[in-house]
């Protein structure tokens, strides 16, 4: 399910901060990679002549895995290409990133799949699956052929940036899943109330007179689709929960035993509507940045595990789109390269969300709630592991982006955190 150029590497990282939430690993170690395989972990390891990375006051950690990217390949390769996208990937500490399939054309055929793996194993610098469409060209009137793109290599199936708003064509893909194995993964929004909303509707945007997209046009949908799921005893993944009526809605779900995974995004997280006062068009996407209790059941969410996946949703647009007055501009933010760092910085830091959950929710979390094998710490294990410097301060935007993309909600911003290696499936791909 996960395509990329081959390539493995020989490494010792010497005496980081070794964690792996999923295995209680969190001491000062060595690490060695032979041939992109861990084969030894622990102290004073023999370098056997290998590439040395210092380590010494940096975590080594189980590298990333984004479930909800957006390449924009095909079609709008001037936004992303499957190159540039991994390699910014790669650059955010990530070993593997999934796609979205509303591209132009959307990935609804064994023939456009196949494209885009042939691709992938030609320029991918992380591994990096592709989700196809439940419906045919997303519009939510006949499902797509599951079956033969599953069998073609979809990793899983979505109509991202559109719900499916049939309750039986949705229980029908849900059904599927007995043949295909593949998580389906559901945008929630319901049209008729969410309408041409362009903030979310509360006392923020009456004061700036937008049209208001209400948190229960996202929470109807989640407590349909659960209670769906739920009926058919099929898995199911939420995408971009904002809404604490959607946190309680899934909370009630895994209570009730559905199988049911959910995540949240960096800028969910950390921004509130308020943020939109400054009219900035990267602060617009959707969902749209909620009410300062939203956020706060969110973070408590993650923080409890009910929310157990953080992603991205990296939706670059050229610049020409965003640059126009906000209630014009598309909705959508990149991501891959400052996650952690946002998160770190304005989670982390404050002590609202600790160090090694926070790194089990971006890598293990993502990784099992689409049935991969999540990137661990382990003598024979594929190396994907990532170092990070979490005292180190640097401005977003100064440097530049891997991605063909600029919008970013975090321009100009000073954070901590940075990425200094990582290593997706044994290979060395972004050293900073």
């Amino acid at each position: 399910m996960l395509f990329v150029r081959k390539g493995a590497d020989h490494l010792v990282v010497r005496s980081a901060r070794v964690i792996d939430p999923a295995l209680g690993i969190d001491e000062l170690l060595d690490v060695r990679v032979d041939g992109g395989v861990i084969s030894q972990i622990g102290l004073n390891v023999d370098a056997n002549g290998h590439r040395v990375v210092a380590g010494r006051g940096l975590v080594l950690a189980p590298a990333f895995v984004d479930p909800h990217v957006h390449l924009r390949t095909p079609g709008r390769e001037d936004e992303e290409t499957i190159a540039s996208g991994t390699a910014a990937a790669a650059a955010g500490g990530y070993c593997a990133i999934l796609a979205m399939p509303n591209t132009e054309p959307v990935v609804d055929s064994a023939a456009v799949l196949g494209s885009l793996i042939e691709t992938a194993r030609e320029e991918a610098e992380v591994p990096v699956g592709f989700l196809a469409a439940i419906t045919k060209g997303q519009l939510g009137e006949e499902l797509t052929e599951m079956a033969e793109l599953a069998d073609a290599g979809a990793a899983g199936f979505s109509d991202d940036g559109r719900p499916v708003r049939s309750p039986g064509l949705m229980r029908r893909a849900l059904q599927y899943h007995v043949i295909t194995g593949r998580r389906i993964a559901v945008h929630c929004e319901e049209p008729a109330l969410s309408r041409d909303g362009q903030m979310h509707e509360g006392e923020v945007s009456a004061a700036l007179g937008f049209a208001g997209y209400p948190s229960v046009a996202e929470s109807v949908m989640v407590g349909r689709d659960l209670a769906l799921a739920g009926y058919e005893r099929q898995p199911i993944h939420l995408l971009h929960l904002s809404a604490r009526e959607s946190v309680d809605e899934l909370r009630q779900a895994l209570a009730a035993g559905v199988q049911a995974t959910g995540e949240a995004t960096p800028h969910h997280l950390v921004l509130t509507d308020e943020a939109v006062a400054s009219l900035d068009p990267n602060l617009k996407m959707n969902p749209p940045l909620r009410s300062s209790d939203d956020r706060s059941a969110l973070v408590a969410a993650v923080k409890d595990g009910t929310i157990s996946v953080i992603a991205t949703d990296h939706a670059p647009h050229a610049r020409h789109e965003k640059d126009v007055p906000f209630e014009e501009a598309p909705f959508g933010v990149t991501g891959l390269e400052t996650a952690f760092a946002a998160l770190n910085t304005h989670l982390v830091e404050p002590g609202l969300l600790p160090l090694p959950t926070l790194l089990a929710r971006m890598s293990a979390g993502p990784a099992r709630a689409y049935g991969l094998e999540p990137p661990r710490i382990e003598v024979g294990a594929r190396a994907n592991l990532v170092l990070l410097d979490t005292e180190t301060t640097w401005r977003v935007g100064e440097d530049g982006f891997r991605s063909r993309s600029d919008n970013s909600w975090l321009l100009g911003q000073t954070l901590r955190g940075k990425v200094r290696l990582t290593v997706a499936d044994g290979r060395v791909a972004y050293t900073g």
